[in-house]
């Protein structure tokens, strides 16, 4: 059987099962954003994220620069879905013997600015050549004082999310319309021009989510939650996962999803579905949680927790049974 026939999740189901054994310094292995290790008064929070040219990313479409800074960012979430400070990063790089130095100069630009905006020192990693495409990946490192995964959701408890959703994955399409990079950095938006009738103002928040994601830090929301993650390949599939690992249901209200102003302006321009971007679209890294407690400030509520079952509820209460759509690796 092909791994386009077995898929992602079931892969790492049987890795996860084949792998159940641990050490009493394991605190929480396999199956989250991050482990957690046993440290004395505290825990050691470990993290790895791979970017594989062609699959997660298209140099027709990035520039080195947002390439690195990306690297580090993606990593840096899963941290923080687990609500944990990142300080440490180990980096390993696969580049082709024909790679300039100017792409080398500017790819560690990115790393660099991505690394001072999250304040975590670049300690080791590995270089190897490759025969194709770019293959890079990132340990993260960091320590904290509780734990928050993906387990730990308890029906009659609401979920949230810290931000608009569909963002990047309109992002994405606008890139693939343009079908070349937009030199942009975290300090430098300039370089921006109108498209298809949509102005500045209404790309670059578009193009910078998906290019140079802006992280939200956990520390208003960790005394709060009861299980958290990161939004990395779309609101449905995610949301499942979690409901998986706490063994509870969900009720999403389409109506409450925060979707900014310049995803509307664009979708329609484009021809898109706003509501299919935002319940679907990956790579918004913004945190998904849940907690007992009402918040008044810094998230949104978008759903409740309940004992069992997936539901989509409409502006007119009618309720659609979903599935974890979203991105998935193999099919």
């Amino acid at each position: 059987m092909k791994l386009s026939q077995i898929g992602e999740e079931t892969l790492l189901e049987s890795i996860r099962k084949t792998f159940s054994h641990c050490s009493r310094n394991i605190v929480h292995g396999i199956g989250d954003d991050a482990a957690v290790l046993r440290q004395s008064s505290k825990y050691l929070f470990v993290s790895t994220d791979m970017m594989v040219e062609g699959i997660h990313f298209n140099l027709r479409f990035i520039t080195p620069y947002q390439l690195g800074f990306k690297l580090v960012t993606v990593t840096v979430s899963d941290m923080y879905a687990m609500g944990c400070t990142p300080q440490y990063l180990l980096l390993n790089i696969g580049l082709h013997k024909d790679t300039t130095k100017h792409f080398i100069n500017t790819f560690f630009a990115g790393i660099q600015a991505a690394l001072l905006k999250y304040n975590c020192d670049l300690i080791g990693g590995d270089l190897s050549s490759v025969r194709r495409d770019i293959s890079l990946s990132a340990v993260s490192i960091g320590g904290g004082k509780k734990i928050l995964s993906r387990k730990g959701a308890q029906p009659g408890e609401k979920i949230y999310v810290t931000g608009f959703l569909g963002d990047a994955a309109c992002g994405l399409e606008l890139l693939k319309r343009m079908n070349k990079p937009v030199p942009i950095t975290c300090s430098n938006t300039s370089r921006i021009q109108s498209f298809k009738g949509l102005s500045r103002k209404i790309l670059q928040p578009l193009l910078k989510r998906h290019l140079l994601p802006d992280l939200k830090k956990p520390a208003p929301f960790v005394k709060h939650a009861s299980s958290m993650m990161d939004i990395s390949d779309g609101l449905l599939i995610d949301i499942s996962r979690l409901c998986k690992e706490s063994k509870v249901g969900a009720k999403i209200y389409s109506d409450k999803i925060p979707v900014s102003s310049e995803l509307r302006n664009a979708s329609i321009k484009l021809g898109l579905s706003c509501q299919k971007l935002a319940l679907t679209g990956g790579e918004d890294y913004e945190l998904l949680f849940t907690s007992p407690r009402e918040l008044k400030r810094g998230a949104y509520h978008i759903g409740d927790i309940v004992e069992s079952g997936t539901v989509l509820i409409g502006k007119n209460g009618q309720e659609t049974p979903f599935s974890p759509e979203g991105y998935q690796h193999f099919l």
